[in-house]
């Protein structure tokens, strides 16, 4: 046990201090984060809407992310990524400040559109930064060091949120996410500042760099990303119904299923990332991997009424995140060196950010119109078209690598 605990804290070196300093940032940010679980709740119980206007709200929510990366992206490249995340941070707190005092419809969406462009402007800069406190060879485990301290914050914030409401009622949700992403830019000031912290990879300067939409392969790629994005996200709409309607599981029960997730990602993905790092396969035959894992878990679905398969589905999938997710982000940090590096990760990040606007209403009116075997297996369908996409991808990578050989 003590050897296994020991392997395991293994797994965490190497990692510069910048790195260490960049998780406990992002997990205090996303302890924070607690009025996202609850807008919906916040939405109809405090504020009266009608669940077609929230669900307008959520769709200027996606839409205010998706414009968030890009402009993210662009100004990484312009100002520099350190700005942009504290830029970000500070007027992120200061907006949660503001927004509660908002309740008419028109104000609500046009709110919620600025609060999280501001805010998802951070996420591409936060990539470029891990990419420059990172050692080309510690990268992949640095982003996945960065994802569970995500998911560790993640999966605080709704119990700490549940408690504010009862005790503060929901403005204290504001208050607090708008002082714990003040209080994360301030510990960046302190100790990520240009002339304190250490740029370890820098980014390399070349001639004509290419744009990322210039760029096939990787445009290529993002589209296979934003379909494995289109049907994870699922496990958080249409998932959880599934579980209750056809399973008639409790929402407590429901709650430890999803709870898992994060738990098993906190346990392993470390080791299993370290592990995958020692073997011979690339980063895009494991991003693969991960794919096929997770479209499994929806066909599981399809296969046996047994109540127990979803378990058994939520652990491949799981398995299937951990895989895809941190080589997912490594490709796309290695690839942004044939450009700028904003750039590449603003479109990176806006990939998620159309699966989430696409996903979760797809996901919903499918299976209402089809059911739910129907809609696994279209689910399937997407995951084995993103698959053969990947393989492409793979192909054309092999193709590039032989053509830069030649003129060497």
């Amino acid at each position: 046990m003590k050897k296994l605990f020991l392997n395991y804290i293994d797994t965490f070196s190497g990692l510069s201090k910048e790195v260490w300093w960049l998780a406990l940032i992002t997990l205090i940010n996303r302890m924070g984060a607690m009025v996202i679980p609850f807008l919906s709740l916040y939405l109809s119980d405090d504020l009266c809407f009608t669940l077609q206007e929230i669900g307008w709200v959520m769709s200027c929510y996606g839409l205010g992310s998706l414009l968030g990366a890009w402009i993210g992206g662009k100004l990484s490249d312009r100002i520099g990524y350190y700005k942009v995340i504290l830029g970000s941070l500070l007027l992120t707190g200061i907006s949660f400040f503001v927004v509660q005092y908002f309740s008419s419809f028109l104000s609500i969406c046009i709110s919620f559109f600025i609060l999280i462009t501001v805010a998802d402007a951070a996420r591409p800069a936060f990539f470029v930064a891990l990419s420059a406190y990172s050692k080309p060879e510690n990268k992949t485990r640095s982003l996945t060091f960065i994802r569970l301290a995500i998911n560790l914050g993640f999966s605080m914030a709704p119990a700490l949120g549940g408690f504010l409401i009862v005790t503060l009622g929901y403005s204290g949700l504001f208050w607090v996410d708008g002082i714990t992403c003040i209080i994360a830019g301030l510990i960046m000031i302190k100790t990520l500042h240009p002339k304190k912290a250490r740029v370890i990879d820098k980014e390399i300067v070349i001639e004509n760099p290419t744009p990322a939409a210039s760029d096939g392969i990787y445009m290529l790629f993002l589209i296979a990303l934003t379909l494995f994005g289109f049907i994870f996200v699922q496990y958080f709409s249409t998932i959880p119904l599934y579980y209750k309607e056809v399973h008639f599981l409790s929402e407590k029960s429901i709650g430890l299923i999803l709870a898992m997730n994060g738990i098993l990602i906190f346990i392993f993905e470390m080791p299993l990332i370290a592990y995958l790092e020692s073997t011979s396969l690339s980063k895009i035959k494991n991003v693969i991997h991960g794919f096929i894992l997770t479209g499994i878990s929806f066909l599981l679905l399809v296969i046996t009424p047994w109540a127990g398969i979803v378990i058994i589905g939520m652990i491949i999938a799981t398995l299937g995140e951990m895989i895809s997710f941190p080589f997912g982000n490594a490709f796309a940090l290695d690839r942004s060196k044939k450009g700028k590096q904003g750039d590449y990760m603003g479109f990176y990040s806006m990939s998620f950010s159309l699966a989430h606007i696409l996903g979760h209403n797809t996901g919903m009116q499918f299976i209402n119109n089809y059911g739910y075997n129907n809609a696994w297996l279209f689910m399937g369908s997407i995951a084995a078209l993103g698959t053969l996409l990947l393989f492409i991808v793979k192909y054309k990578i092999g193709k590039e690598k032989t053509a830069l050989l030649k003129k060497t």
